[in-house]
């Protein structure tokens, strides 16, 4: 009986191996020297930890949403060390100064 595997020569015949054989070699030697150009990084740190609650916070939008109530957008504002979240309703057209009146009325 014929063995059909696709690492046996009679099913790939000698010229798909011999090529086979040489991209392994350039890819080996490839991988070898690719992150020569990199710069090194210097050694890790571990990140400062926090003491104080809404010092450090996360901000985002949830964007493009159904108009409900004439809102559109959610701000997002989370607290990095309890993981407290607030959600704002706001519409789009929001300027900055409404932002940091939403901050401060909410947060």
């Amino acid at each position: 009986m014929e063995d059909n595997r696709v690492g046996d020569r009679k099913l790939l015949g000698p010229e798909v191996t011999k090529n086979a054989g040489k991209y392994m070699n350039i890819y080996d030697l490839y991988q070898r020297i690719k992150n020569k150009t990199e710069t090194l990084m210097e050694k890790l740190m571990a990140n400062e930890v926090l003491k104080k609650l809404w010092t450090h916070l996360t901000v985002d939008f949830i964007t493009k949403l159904l108009l409900v109530v004439e809102k559109d957008i959610i701000l997002v504002i989370c607290d990095r060390l309890s993981k407290m979240t607030h959600f704002m309703a706001m519409i789009k057209r929001t300027l900055a100064e409404g932002l940091a009146r939403l901050f401060r009325d909410n947060v």
